[in-house]
């Protein structure tokens, strides 16, 4: 998401927006105080061990002013459709098989499971099957009451300030002791408990206005639907790999071989087509294109919340987060009984997320 033109400045007050609307404060507690009301009813409180350093300037019943543009497809978004291409073409033919098998065997009209397979891509952003996804598939739970005390004032500050209307979105909880969030699907923010109970909310408002950047730069909807779209193809490849695992008997060789030409013609169709769409050399370097899209997406969620004031917020998480990564890793390899060794280079350039290293070098402009 980009960010708005520069606002005029108040030295009293903070940034005056350009309609006239009321004044705004730094989210992350900066250097210009906001004018002290006395109490603010709607500060929550958090942990004992979190004390609470967001100031809290959007509370029910404020005014708030949205961008023209609550969502944006940005170049990383078009990049993971672009990859996702020809995993697409490889699940058309698969369809378009099973489809051609129905329409001989049931008489069911040959357009009807591939035009159903199309249009279930909407699902994405349907509410009710968005909700299957976070329950059963991501294994989420909606935020207790305590959780959405916590969390709630915060999103809501996060979502005013970028000026996005933070209730098409929909909060859920991971339960887990590591700390991290996600954003998924159209509308859906995970967050574990550990990041809830335990970031104080200037940090835990970093990390939304991070997972924010992904909706809103259209990362979460595309990735999903760049993986809905290659279910069938990877389903059929994998059915042929346990083929060729099992068992076989000489009564189901030609089925086995008749099945397994078909998807070997399948697959050789749709690396053809990629191979027409990106040339040979680039399907060589398939995968790490896919992870170089991923961490490219990392950075621009990165520098949306650096934009919106949270980039001295996010660097203390994303230390706290190195930290405890290195200290993992420590121990799992005492365990082991094995010294810690740089990554390889290989496995780096597979990441979908950067280093922190690199994560906070492009924070570094914007502390």
């Amino acid at each position: 998401m980009t960010r708005p033109a520069p606002q005029p400045q108040d030295p009293g007050n903070g940034p005056v927006p350009a309609d006239g609307g009321p004044r705004q404060s730094p989210p992350n507690g900066g250097a210009v105080p906001p004018p002290d009301h006395g109490p603010d009813p709607h500060r929550t409180a958090t942990a004992p061990s979190a004390p609470d350093d967001l100031i809290y300037e959007h509370g029910p019943g404020r005014r708030v002013y949205y961008t023209a543009h609550q969502r944006r497809v940005d170049v990383t978004a078009l990049g993971q459709l672009a990859l996702a291409l020809p995993a697409f073409l490889m699940s058309t033919l698969v369809v378009l098989l099973v489809s051609s098998i129905l329409d001989g065997c049931l008489g069911l009209p040959f357009w009807i499971p591939a035009a159903l397979w199309l249009a279930s891509g909407a699902l994405v952003f349907h509410r009710p099957t968005e909700d299957l996804l976070a329950r059963y598939l991501l294994r989420l739970r909606r935020p207790m009451p305590q959780e959405a005390a916590r969390l709630e004032p915060v999103w809501r500050e996060v979502t005013a300030i970028a000026g996005i209307d933070g209730a098409l979105y929909q909060l859920w909880i991971e339960e887990s002791d590591e700390l991290n969030a996600y954003a998924a699907a159209g509308h859906i923010v995970g967050v574990t408990r550990f990041t809830v109970e335990q970031l104080p909310s200037g940090q835990l408002a970093a990390v939304l206005a991070h997972e924010l950047g992904h909706h809103t730069g259209g990362h979460a909807w595309s990735s999903l639907l760049g993986h809905w779209y290659g279910l069938p193809g990877r389903a059929a490849w994998r059915a042929l790999r346990a083929m060729a695992r099992s068992v076989v008997t000489p009564a189901r060789c030609a089925v086995y071989l008749t099945v397994g030409v078909l998807l070997l013609a399948i697959g050789g169709l749709a690396s053809t087509a990629a191979a027409v769409l990106y040339g040979c050399p680039l399907l060589l370097v398939f995968p790490y294109l896919s992870a170089a899209v991923g961490r490219r997406a990392e950075l621009r969620a990165d520098r949306h919340a650096a934009a919106l004031g949270f980039a001295p917020k996010l660097a203390e998480v994303l230390q706290i987060m190195h930290a405890n990564e290195v200290r993992t890793r420590q121990k799992a390899l005492a365990v082991m009984g094995q010294r810690m060794e740089r990554e390889s280079t290989p496995a780096r350039l597979l990441s979908t997320h950067p280093d922190f290293a690199t994560r906070l070098h492009h924070l570094r402009h914007h502390l």
